[in-house]
């Protein structure tokens, strides 16, 4: 078996190389040796908006950290403790790294494991202060806990003919539909979603699942606006000088929708042709609680920071933002924040992809490419082209 093995570094100045990272060991962060693990071989790993606000520089991200929480891989080697897996199964990883044993992990808040992170609560693989687990955009990684991480799918050559449907299962699809979950979508219920990237489109996609009556997407980015409505969803344009309870009152009848999804997070840009040019932090927030109904509900799984070196302010970057707190208040508004519990919905949303109740490769528009062209898909993504890349760092993934 090859000891060799590259990744995505994180080098600073905006920028990610290739570079050999070394066979990853069975060993914590911090030296310990594990039983409760496997080695995966990556079948895909996804390029995320998470890892584009390190890139930027938005974070305390070192130089030098291993990309990469959204990983599918085939199991190739693995602990004496692990009972469940077997040498050759294809799995999704959740990135939320947990253990299973904790009161949160008992609970279902696997987003916030106690026991995988000795700064915080809640561990991920490849990100800043989250316990110093090696990112999975690479040929091979470490995936501990397995028997409680990992989610098999049942049929190896059917996962590989939906691979690029299930290779969505490890963030961006239950992270959507977490959104959508948390803020009320039911049927017949009209929905707001802020941010027409990948995890906005994912919400999208997934309040069309639940049964949204409308499903209205709002960006200040043309192209991934047209990608969101030739999916059949609403569009609100946000680069336009048209406020947006205008433009939910053209399209539904009335200025409020009954629930709202905040999936841009904390490098959020205000409205119209002169707000999208600079950043607002607080501008999403404040909009939602302004065209969500009384009592409605705001689900927020974008990215929101204790810290960011590159805000606007002295207080954003403490990740204090001036929101309208007041107003949520008086309209008894329901916030739900925080990680996504992947586990909680994976294995739900296999089975919707594998039974085509949802096509969310297409909607995201998924792009494969090989691992050497991953500087390439961070600079596409990050100039906001309405794609979800895809590496495939062994040519596993058909065409």
């Amino acid at each position: 078996m090859t000891n060799d093995n590259r990744g995505v570094v994180y080098v600073g100045d905006g920028k990610v190389e290739v570079r050999p990272i070394g066979y990853p060991k069975m060993e914590d962060p911090r030296g310990r040796r594990i039983e409760h693990g496997v080695i995966l071989k990556v079948v895909s790993t996804n390029i995320c908006g998470s890892d584009q606000h390190m890139v930027r520089g938005r974070t305390t991200a070192p130089e030098g950290m291993v990309l990469g929480h959204e990983i599918t891989g085939e199991v190739i080697e693995k602990g004496r403790d692990v009972e469940n897996l077997a040498l050759g199964d294809i799995v999704s990883v959740p990135f939320n790294v947990a253990c299973g044993r904790c009161r949160s992990c008992q609970e279902q808040h696997t987003g916030v494991c106690l026991n995988v992170n000795p700064d915080r609560a809640g561990g991920a693989y490849g990100y800043v202060d989250m316990g110093g687990w090696v990112g999975g955009q690479s040929e091979y990684v470490l995936v501990p806990y397995a028997d409680f991480n990992l989610l098999r799918f049942p049929d190896r050559d059917r996962a590989m003919e939906k691979i690029r449907d299930l290779t969505c299962l490890s963030d961006i699809l239950p992270t959507g539909f977490h959104g959508a979950v948390s803020a009320g979508v039911a049927p017949g219920r009209t929905v707001y979603i802020a941010g027409a990237g990948p995890v906005g489109l994912a919400a999208a996609a997934s309040a069309r699942l639940l049964g949204a009556a409308a499903v209205i997407v709002g960006d200040v980015n043309p192209r991934r606006l047209q990608h969101a409505k030739a999916q059949g969803f609403e569009i609100a344009d946000l680069s336009l000088d048209t406020p947006l309870v205008d433009q939910i009152e053209a399209l539904l009848g009335e200025p409020e929708v009954d629930c709202a999804v905040d999936a841009v997070g904390f490098e959020a840009r205000g409205h119209g042709r002169e707000g999208a040019r600079s950043e607002a932090p607080a501008t999403v927030l404040n909009a939602l609680m302004e065209v969500t109904r009384v009592a409605g509900h705001i689900g927020i799984p974008g990215l929101y920071v204790t810290e960011d070196p590159g805000a606007v302010d002295g207080a954003a970057k403490l990740g204090n933002l001036s929101v309208r707190f007041g107003l949520g208040w008086a309209k008894s508004h329901a916030f739900h924040t925080g990680q996504t519990p992947v586990m909680k919905y994976n294995r739900q949303l296999m089975q919707a992809i594998l039974w085509d109740r949802i096509n969310i490769a297409e909607v995201v528009n998924v792009q494969v490419i090989d691992l050497d062209q991953a500087p390439e898909g961070y600079g596409e993504f990050d100039a906001g082209v309405p794609k979800k890349f895809v590496l495939d760092p062994h040519g596993l993934v058909p065409a």
